[in-house]
């Protein structure tokens, strides 16, 4: 591979990135997966390995029937909802548990912003539940899990990726392998939730690169939320630009367009 193919610098950008994790994991990212000692929503004692208590675990907001291509909230469920049908996504399929509302908004925002690592347990053991018990959400085969990844500075910044930490939780209940090393952010991005609807695909326009070793993969792309969904089929258009055969996207949560 010579030093002026793009592939030779896809290589370089990628492995900078995997050296990234590598290094910058936060302290205290082994309390995520501890067993909390009391709700991780209204803080109630629990008196048994569970992580949210009855009535928290009643309030979380359940999607019922969404489009199975994007996961948008739907009257009835549909493979494909109009705006799939106007403009397929690059990835084929859209798992998601709930929607953005409260208390899984709020959850979200505590454990990617505040630091609240608590709550990863939490929110990557429903994640996988969800992918487990239900049977519309059962996946297909699926050869590894790769989380959306953030750029070297955002990461230096916050110290871990929450989508890296939800995929980890992820692969050892399913027993599905996470790849960090098939794709890496080109360049930072502002954040997609303080841009308009319209500005978010320019966004992330060519903010990822992915390696050859995608191609032939059947892939799960992992991320907290997905909303406008710009970011995850960014990072589906590099992949399938490095030939993955069949892409999934799951998340914790969906948020309107």
């Amino acid at each position: 591979m010579a030093r002026g193919d793009p592939l030779h610098k896809s290589a370089g950008i990628i492995g900078m990135a995997v050296g990234a994790v590598k290094f910058y994991i936060h302290p205290k990212l082994t309390v995520s997966r501890a067993a909390p000692a009391a709700c991780g929503l209204c803080g109630a004692r629990l008196h048994d390995a569970a992580d949210l208590c009855p009535g928290c675990e009643l309030d979380l907001p359940r999607i019922e029937n969404a489009c199975a291509r994007c996961a948008i909230p739907l009257p009835v469920a549909a493979e494909s909802c109009a705006r799939c049908t106007r403009r397929a996504p690059a990835f084929d399929r859209c798992r998601v548990p709930y929607l953005y509302r409260f208390p899984v908004d709020a959850m979200i925002r505590r454990y990617k912003f505040h630091q609240a690592l608590e709550l990863g347990g939490v929110l990557g053991g429903r994640l996988a539940a969800f992918l487990i018990r239900e049977p519309e959400a059962r996946p297909r085969r699926i050869d590894a899990l790769v989380p959306v990844p953030l750029h070297v500075t955002r990461l230096r910044e916050r110290g871990y990726n929450q989508a890296a930490e939800l995929a980890g939780m992820v692969s050892a209940r399913l027993g599905t392998p996470v790849r960090h090393d098939l794709c890496a952010r080109t360049r930072p991005t502002e954040s997609q939730a303080r841009l308009p609807a319209a500005a978010r695909a320019k966004n992330m326009r060519g903010a990822f690169t992915a390696s050859p070793a995608a191609a032939g993969l059947r892939l799960a792309i992992v991320d907290d939320v997905v909303t406008s969904g710009e970011t995850v089929n960014s990072l589906a258009k590099a992949l399938r630009r490095a030939g993955a055969d069949y892409l999934e996207v799951w998340a914790l949560a969906r948020a309107g367009l």
